[in-house]
């Protein structure tokens, strides 16, 4: 019965069937089915085939051990699950007595157990193949009787045991570096080696760079990284300067954030004889000074991004780059990589032109001051800045009309003391000068790409890097079409492939209460923007071709496009598809470990700011409705927190899942994700990062 049962599903490996069918397939007696039944159980605890509901599915090519990621959840005593690559089994539940030496994040191999846990199968760790944490990222403590490490990674519950001469002179209740960690099979915990002394814990630098640390970013260069940018001449040869077309008669300025110190772009505007402008969009020439092959180049690509932190950067380049040699400061000459556009009044590219340049700004500008020149209508470079604002106005209707969603997404803004305390938060307001700048940068990352990327034949296209965005998910798209519908806004998920179809929709809701929380249900519905080889367009912009040019001193792909670029306009290319695939790979990773540092950072500002702020009362809107309770973002700060359902004690709250909403039973009254209430703060855990609200229904 066995070999016939096996051969039959072999033979139809897609097949779920009941029982009673496949005995009426294979022809079988009243006895014979009997015998069927409890082979098909015994073959189901031989991980052969599957049960889903009442019938059977056949597992093909299983085998008992698998191999992939470890990750621990700590909830109650702590389990795991390993997320295989296997087609069939995908998650493996592992229980806390069988998780070994595995730590978050390790590649493990497993053994699957005659049981399952749910629908997940049950597993044992019974190897680390590979460690994912070579450092961690601590706090320094000692017992009676030995030194450990606290690490601040809450998914590593254990300590890491410090020999007394590892020590590296770290005291007690400092944030250290752990090293060479090894975890033999007869010790109960760990043991490592403090590398790096980050300093005392509490102190606002050493947060923000255990922060960077932990997800990889050091806050220093190594000593040859140091040496061989020391060694780089701020003097510019003559003969360079021949070279390239001159700008340094332009009237040429740069527009930055205020507390900005690396200055990676800049624009000149001046009239033509025929009516029209030309445009000079200048990029900093990292690649004149960070050449491929040198220390700075793969440091740079290893990094692949600056970090920005609140109050505090984590450079992509040492500071005497950054901030100096390539910075485009005013008064000073510097090497640019510039677009040149003719371009009418009416916001037409009439011609373009991609040179290396020399500038020589006339004007550090901040986003408030040239907004202010604008606003009187007077002061320096006012007839450059209002042409630029006027002509960038246009551009951004026209993308808009084209397909270009508008999403806006908030962000906080913090005053710091000297000490990096958090004085005030609020929400940043976006000016024109804020849409002027970002117009440019996005013209010439287009017409970078546009000129690599539009060739007639397939011999004509280059390797290249590419800013890519796919078209949403159909499942994410049905789940934000249920959400606007349960706000009164009807959007068809089956046309979203049409980009006007979120705009529409975000026409629709600005300036009403629900325009925040759409917005960003929207962005988490969105495919992630990442850097590919493979040019597939960019939906969120509605481009056909894009890149990113416009940043070389904080993002690497840049870089890289500045290296293609100048090399194709001279007819070679250092660079092979298969390389450009990994950088690929590596930056868009890089990205997202800067995003989630940063917005751990802002987090941890947040926090900071609200324990002053105990028993004060804000406006808030519904950003998540759950089982257990409704998460609030507060207007004034945007930090999130909690209102737990066991603290909502005025009624019995019941939670539908449908409408992303709690009812009372008794009052009726609805809590809807959109909503806007007013909370008040009654407990900051700085520890866990986390703020208790409760309800608040009186007056401010």
């Amino acid at each position: 019965m066995k070999k016939r049962l096996k051969a039959f599903f072999r033979n139809h490996p897609t097949l779920k069937i009941k029982p009673k069918e496949i005995a009426k397939k294979l022809k079988l007696n009243e006895f014979e089915y009997e015998q069927m039944k409890h082979t098909l159980r015994q073959l189901e605890k031989e991980f052969f085939i599957e049960r889903v509901g009442k019938r059977y599915l056949y597992l093909p090519e299983m085998s008992k051990e698998l191999k992939g990621t470890f990750l621990y959840k700590g909830e109650g005593k702590g389990y795991g699950f390993v997320v295989t690559d296997d087609k069939v089994i995908r998650d493996v539940f592992i229980p806390n007595k069988f998780i070994g030496r595995a730590i978050d994040g390790d590649t493990v191999e497993i053994e699957l157990l005659a049981k399952k846990r749910g629908k997940n199968f049950e597993g044992k760790v019974i190897n680390i193949l590979e460690r994912k944490h070579k450092e961690l990222v601590g706090t320094l403590r000692k017992s009676k009787s030995f030194w450990f490490v606290i690490p601040e990674d809450e998914n590593i519950p254990y300590k890491i045991i410090i020999p007394p001469n590892m020590l590296k002179g770290a005291k007690s209740n400092d944030k250290v570096v752990v090293g060479e960690l090894v975890w033999d099979d007869e010790s109960v915990l760990p043991e490592g080696k403090v590398v790096t002394v980050l300093g005392k814990a509490g102190t606002y630098d050493v947060e923000i760079n255990s922060i960077a640390q932990e997800f990889g970013f050091s806050p220093q260069f190594e000593k040859k990284v140091l040496s061989e940018a020391k060694k780089i001449k701020v003097t510019i040869p003559e003969e360079e300067i021949k070279s390239r077309v001159d700008f340094r008669a332009e009237p040429t300025f740069t527009i930055d954030p205020a507390d900005a110190k690396d200055f990676d772009d800049a624009l000149s505007i001046s009239k033509l004889e025929n009516g029209n402008y030309k445009i000079g969009i200048h990029i900093a020439d990292v690649t004149h000074y960070a050449k491929k092959g040198t220390a700075i180049f793969e440091e740079a690509q290893e990094r692949a991004t600056s970090v920005y932190f609140v109050g505090k950067v984590v450079p992509m380049f040492p500071e005497r780059l950054s901030n100096n040699i390539c910075s485009l400061v005013p008064k000073k000459d510097r090497l640019t990589f510039s677009v040149i556009v003719e371009m009418t009044p009416r916001g037409k590219v009439v011609k373009s032109q991609i040179a290396k340049t020399i500038i020589r700004s006339k004007k550090r500008f901040n986003y408030e001051e040239a907004q202010e020149i604008l606003n009187r209508k007077k002061g320096v470079f006012y007839e450059e800045l209002n042409t630029l604002n006027e002509i960038a106005k246009k551009l951004r209707r026209k993308r808009f009309n084209s397909g270009s969603i508008n999403f806006h997404s908030a962000e906080v803004k913090f005053t710091l003391d000297k000490n990096g305390v958090p004085l005030k938060a609020e929400v940043k307001k976006e000016i024109d000068t804020n849409h002027l700048v970002e117009e440019y940068m996005l013209l010439a990352n287009k017409i970078v790409a546009t000129t690599i990327g539009a060739k007639k034949s397939k011999s004509e296209i280059k390797p290249f890097v590419y800013r890519v965005h796919d078209l949403p998910d159909t499942e994410k798209l049905k789940e934000f079409a249920k959400f606007v519908k349960s706000l009164g806004y009807s959007f068809d998920y089956r046309e979203a492939k049409n980009a006007k179809q979120f705009q529409r929709l975000l026409q629709q809701v600005k300036g009403t209460e629900e325009e925040a929380v759409i917005n960003e249900v929207a962005i988490r519905s969105m495919a992630k923007a990442k850097y590919s080889v493979n040019n597939i367009g960019h939906y969120g912009l509605g481009f056909k071709y894009y890149t990113h040019f416009t940043s070389p001193i904080r993002r690497f792909p840049d870089m890289v496009v500045h290296d293609l670029l100048h090399g194709y306009l001279r007819g070679k290319s250092e660079y092979t598809l298969r390389e450009l695939d990994g950088i690929c790979e590596h930056s868009s990773s890089q990205e997202m470990k800067a995003t989630q540092a940063e917005r751990i950072s802002i987090k941890y500002k947040q926090i900071e700011f609200m324990i002053n702020h105990i028993g004060d009362v804000f406006h808030g809107i519904i950003s998540g409705v759950t089982n257990y309770g409704i998460f609030v973002q507060i207007t004034e700060t945007l930090a999130e927190g909690l209102i737990r359902l066991r603290d909502m004690n005025n009624d019995f709250y019941i939670y539908d899942e449908k409408n992303y909403s709690l009812v009372g039973r008794r009052t009726k009254r609805v809590f809807r994700l959109g909503d806007k209430i007013k909370v008040q703060v009654v407990r900051v855990d700085e520890k866990k990062k986390l703020i208790d609200f409760a309800l608040y229904d009186g007056e401010l």
